[in-house]
């Protein structure tokens, strides 16, 4: 499956390269939600929430209302998922707030699945060089994706897993990390970075691993 990603940075929608180098900004909010209306779920990603230099709530509120969304970036707490539960959102994406600096924050991922259900938590595990990276990808911690899977299946819905190596590159996505991030979780599994065209997600859906894709969306390679 297709999810279309909706990227948010200073009251736009963007596209980075590695989440740094921008090559597209957009402000017609309306266009995009009209063109992404067919999909089951869109993918909204607060980048400025996740580098801790504000946030795009008004935004994702709005969005909320209008498109079925999994929303990430920043979200911290608890409390904050069931905030954005209750804006409609279908689940709520946890990232770098479950890997302090002792290793996973187990008890923060109970914390979560008990206060918005299981179903409605999903895991980022966004890599650089095979280690786990945090706040915005700027840090790195000593984390592989294996074990940070591992410790966090017991409470989580599913894995967005993002290889920031190759993420905005419309490189393709490495599809033998694909296949060994799926032998090693029962739960739903979507990966996102440099997936560039139809024949790339339909090959990671005969994995049942699940497309997040941006820069190939915007700039037209692949049809919505």
């Amino acid at each position: 499956m297709l999810i279309p990603a909706i990227d948010l940075m200073g009251g736009r929608i963007v596209q980075l390269v590695q989440g740094e180098t921008l090559r597209i900004a957009s402000d017609d909010f309306d266009y995009w939600i009209e063109r992404f209306q067919p999909y089951p779920l869109v993918q909204l990603i607060d980048l400025d929430a996740a580098k801790g230099q504000g946030n795009n709530r008004a935004l994702i509120a709005r969005i909320a209302r209008e498109l079925p969304v999994q929303v990430g970036g920043g979200v911290r707490t608890a409390g904050e998922a069931e905030a954005l539960i209750a804006l409609g959102v279908r689940r709520v994406i946890f990232g770098s707030a479950l890997f302090p600096s002792t290793g996973v924050d187990t008890a923060l991922a109970r914390e979560i699945a008990e206060a918005i259900g299981l179903e409605q938590f999903y895991a980022s595990i966004d890599t650089k060089g095979g280690r786990v990276a945090i706040r915005g990808w700027r840090e790195e911690t000593r984390l592989t994706p294996d074990e940070a899977i591992r410790a966090l299946e017991p409470f989580c819905g599913g894995f967005l897993y993002t290889h920031v190596d190759t993420e905005g590159t419309l490189q393709g996505f490495p599809l033998g990390v694909a296949r060994r991030l799926r032998a090693l979780t029962a739960r739903r599994l979507i990966v996102a970075g440099g997936i560039r065209d139809q024949a790339e997600i339909d090959a990671l859906d005969g994995l049942r691993v699940d497309a997040v894709a941006g820069m190939a969306v915007y700039t037209g390679l692949i049809a919505t």
